[in-house]
């Protein structure tokens, strides 16, 4: 079976057939391939004598370079054949640390080419990261900016050493591919269950586990991620992400790539609001990504100032909230389609294109997932754990947590994957997520979902961010406390702390309200996401009796909230 052909077939079925979420979830079935290779045996094939462009790289000092599919194909051969040159061969672990430069995406489709196993890494570790990263890894060959090579001094593995953009003592220039061969032929076909890609995933509760991806897991199963989005050959698509993670893999590199769509990656050195926007009129993007963090730092500023000419936008990472898909849809008349996957999986969860949206949900189970929600007595349910069924596993769900057995059989008990994240199912089979496992809590023996609080947070003008956890209380063993980032402007006093309070109390039920609020910077993974992990530590340290932190405020220091709220409104 030609692993090529099959996948286009699927591939045109699926994205350019134009069928209903509900329709297509029925009709879907994974293909069984037994060789496969995306970039030699899809990628080449499409980019056979093609000189639209495949990506584009702009950044805010005016640089802006475009690469064809065609020019992509044979600069990614003489890659595969440098690297092949220096030792690197199927099977061997390639750490890839590079920004948004053309020497990325060239690596990656080599690397593939090659057989070997990329292990994408951001340009933001530290050297104890790393050496964790080339010792857990086993990584044979590194490839990295002149600029980071430094970080690499003193640090065991990696023998073979790489460097983009000039030359660094000890490191062999990547500058030299320029005069290797410029076809490639691989010296057997790729099996489509061997190991390609290695992520270690962003660590919000624990050590990084080192999740294994194979020739189709994340290439094929990347499908879902495509469909969700909306991409059509021709678009131009901005994902904001950093390289390093897996959402930029899923649509800085497959995704788009599997719609014939351009790339278009945005280099900056500080984040702006406005410079993106206005990148997003220069370069025409008609489809767009960004975490939850970017969608609430660009309705800062008034989106109805540039004309963009999206067709799409969607958000991932973590859940979005209403006041943002509220205020786009006020400035663009676009609504942001929320969606759900994980490092592990391509997107799981979505709101497609032309599908009904419903205020809070992030959809229905795309294609080729069959999700479950188990409750914590193991009953099948409408509310619950976020789980896959093995019995029809997603060509899209990794391997393994490679070298952990135990954590595998964990995440894969009882005949489901399970994913840690927990959601409630309407009548209509649409999706709302309610938090984390390890995020949600009780307060009087009520559940709280720390995203729900949140999201009516962060409507309050003064709040910029906000991550909800659990302070300890006699009475109610918890109670809901809301650490908060101030939105320019705002002072962090009692009176800030007071109109909040009252704002959330007015819009939740009792059992819900918040109890007390820290304004304080929040702990972030270097991916972005919060680590509510380290609040909820933080909040179980012993305190003096009575004391507060600086900038902390309790319920208790307005009596005419409770008051106004009545005789039972703590509970």
């Amino acid at each position: 079976m030609d692993g090529g052909n099959t996948f286009i077939e699927l591939r045109d079925r699926l994205l350019l057939d134009g069928i209903p979420q509900t329709q297509a979830s029925q009709a879907f079935r994974w293909p069984a391939i037994e060789h496969f290779n995306w970039a030699l045996d899809y990628f080449d094939r499409i980019a056979a004598g093609n000189d639209r462009p495949a990506l584009r790289v702009v950044d805010d000092a005016g640089a802006d370079r475009v690469t064809s599919f065609a020019e992509l194909a044979r600069r990614s051969n003489q890659v595969a054949n440098f690297l092949a040159s220096q030792g690197v061969g199927p099977g061997d672990r390639v750490l890839i640390m590079l920004g948004n430069v053309v020497a990325l995406w060239e690596t990656m489709l080599a690397t593939i080419k090659l057989g070997a196993v990329m292990i994408p890494a951001t340009t933001l570790l530290q050297r104890a990261d790393l050496q964790d990263r080339l010792a857990r890894g086993r990584v044979l060959a590194v490839v990295t900016d002149r600029a980071l090579a430094k970080n690499f001094d003193g640090l065991s593995g990696a023998p073979i050493r790489i460097v983009v953009g000039g030359a660094a003592p000890g490191w062999i220039e990547f500058e030299n591919s320029n005069q290797a061969p410029s076809t490639f032929r691989a010296p057997a076909p790729t099996p489509a269950d061997a190991l390609m890609l290695l992520y270690f995933t962003s660590g919000t509760t624990a050590k990084p586990k080192l999740v294994a991806h194979s020739h189709t897991s994340y290439p094929v199963g990347h499908l879902s991620t495509a469909y969700w989005i909306g991409l059509r050959p021709g678009d131009v698509h901005l994902n904001l992400s950093s390289p390093g993670w897996a959402k930029h893999a899923w649509s800085c590199f497959f995704a788009p790539w599997n719609s014939e769509a351009t790339v278009l990656a945005y280099h900056f050195e500080r984040f702006q609001a406005a410079a993106l926007l206005d990148q997003l009129v220069r370069c025409r993007v008609t489809t767009f990504c960004a975490p939850p963090t970017v969608w609430r730092m660009l309705i800062q500023e008034d989106l109805r100032r540039w004309p963009v000419v999206l067709r799409e936008v969607v958000g991932a990472g973590e859940p979005l909230n209403p006041e943002v898909i509220d205020r786009v849809r006020e400035a663009w008349g676009l609504t942001i389609r929320d969606g759900f996957g994980q490092t592990e999986t391509t997107a799981q969860i979505g709101n497609p294109p032309g599908e009904r949206l419903k205020a809070g949900s992030m959809g229905r189970p795309l294609p080729g997932y069959t999700v479950a929600l188990i409750a914590a007595d193991g009953s099948v349910g409408d509310e619950g754990e976020i789980c896959l069924d093995l019995r029809q596993r997603p060509v899209g769900l990794m391997q393994a947590y490679l070298d952990d057995a135990e954590k595998t059989a964990d995440a894969m008990r009882d005949g489901y994957y399970h994913t840690g994240d927990v959601a409630s199912r309407d009548a209509d089979g649409y999706l709302t997520y309610v938090g984390r496992l390890d995020d949600v809590f009780k307060s009087s023996d009520y559940r709280i979902s720390p995203f729900e609080l949140e999201s009516v947070l962060i409507e309050h003008p003064a709040v910029a961010e906000a991550a909800v956890v659990p302070s300890p209380d006699p009475l109610r063993l918890s109670v809901p406390k809301a650490y908060v980032v101030l939105a320019a402007g705002a002072a962090a006093d009692a009176a800030t702390a007071r109109a909040i309070l009252e704002y959330v109390r007015g819009r939740v039920s009792p059992f819900k309200r918040i109890r007390r609020i820290e304004f304080a910077d929040l702990p972030k993974t270097i991916s972005g996401k919060i680590r509510r992990v380290e609040l909820r530590l933080s909040e179980n340290q012993p305190v003096v009796q009575g004391v507060r932190r600086i900038n902390e405020f309790w319920e208790e220091d307005f009596p005419e909230l409770r008051r106004a709220g009545g005789e039972n409104s703590d509970r």
